[in-house]
């Protein structure tokens, strides 16, 4: 004869459970994706434990390593001075009057960018095709 138990295929989840998007910040990410990196497979771990699919993970994973997630991703301001090309007698000396090391920089739209020399590369790396472009 047939089996008396019913087995019903269909499973009911609370809203709590599944369905949701969430938003997670960037210092959230950091820290899920570090400790994701801190032991052997444990990549797969983290994710479930955070509720998180590992494809998800992966994307954040990578780009953590090529630097588009960081915590140091806040707005800072720089100080930056944009000068008319210098006359051919003219030439900037590399040191200023009070002894800071600058850097300066000919865009290709002609302008002369001068920079202090301890301008953290990243930051420059996304000011300059904005002063290129303009």
């Amino acid at each position: 004869m047939s089996c008396a138990t019913i087995i019903s295929p269909i499973e009911v989840f609370s809203a709590d459970d599944l369905g949701r998007r969430r938003d997670w910040s960037d210092e959230e990410k950091v820290r899920i994706v570090e400790e994701s990196l801190q032991g052997f497979r444990q990549g797969s771990v983290t994710a479930r434990r955070y509720g998180l699919s590992r494809s998800l993970l992966t994307r954040w994973r990578r780009e953590y390593r090529s630097g588009l997630l960081s915590v140091a991703a806040s707005t800072s301001f720089v100080p930056l001075s944009i000068l008319p090309p210098p006359a051919s007698s003219e030439m900037a000396g590399p040191l200023r009057s009070d002894g800071d090391k600058t850097i300066e920089i000919g865009l290709p739209n002609g302008r002369r960018l001068t920079i202090p020399a301890s301008l953290d590369p990243n930051i420059l790396a996304g000011l300059l095709p904005v002063l290129d472009a303009s």
